[in-house]
């Protein structure tokens, strides 16, 4: 399988999600503003809609949005448990997780915090859902270790990847005690601190 991402985007969420299952994965990172692979291909080509993560699967399969790609990778190592099994309430409360954090939290926060283009009337709207997100992250999160269930799934490495964006924008964590415990805990995992190492190499090589 090819991973096509951009350093500490979304896209380290599948990055994590590889290196916890221990999947042979290849990864080609990728410019977003431009829309080229590190290799000078066109990547809409690969993504007609541009943006990461992409998976190529092994028959040439395309999968194109973070939550079918989190996922489709968890189920490929049901013993690491990234995922809990199909069927079970587990699983459905999974999908609810992934897709408040793909809407609500990713686009509907950051898509205009992190984008040069938008205005300052959009930035300053999404500025607006910073604390109050954080204060129903901290209430879905409680006193727990783990978004859903017991262990570290692909909901965790969702959030750690959204977290850092928090902190990124100018957020202190720290006023929010559990969600920062929680923070520093998962940053300190093995696959976590790889996959952020790797891509924070890779946005050094790009700055140098």
């Amino acid at each position: 399988m090819e991973l096509y991402a951009s350093p500490m985007a979304c896209s380290l969420a599948s990055h994590i999600t590889a290196l916890e299952a221990g999947l042979p994965l290849a990864i080609h990172y990728v410019n977003t503003t431009t829309k080229k692979t590190a290799a000078g291909a066109d990547y809409r080509e690969i993504a007609p809609n541009g943006y990461v993560p992409a998976l190529k699967l092994t028959n040439g399969q395309i999968l194109n949005e973070g939550p079918s790609v989190l996922q489709y990778l968890a189920d490929q190592k049901p013993s690491a448990k990234l995922a809990p099994a199909w069927g079970t309430i587990e699983r459905y409360q999974l999908i609810d997780t992934l897709n408040y954090l793909s809407t609500e939290v990713h686009k509907r926060v950051f898509t205009a915090l992190l984008s040069p283009g938008a205005s300052e009337a959009a930035k300053n709207e999404a500025k607006a859902h910073l604390d109050p997100t954080l204060d129903y992250i901290a209430r879905r999160l409680g006193n727990r270790d783990y978004l859903v269930g017991d262990n570290f799934t692909v909901a965790d490495a969702y959030l750690v990847t959204l977290l850092n964006w928090f902190r990124y924008v100018g957020s202190d964590l720290t006023r929010w005690p559990a969600i920062d415990a929680y923070h520093a805990r998962h940053l300190a995992r093995p696959a976590v601190k790889q996959a952020v190492a790797e891509e924070m190499a890779e946005r050094q090589r790009r700055a140098a």
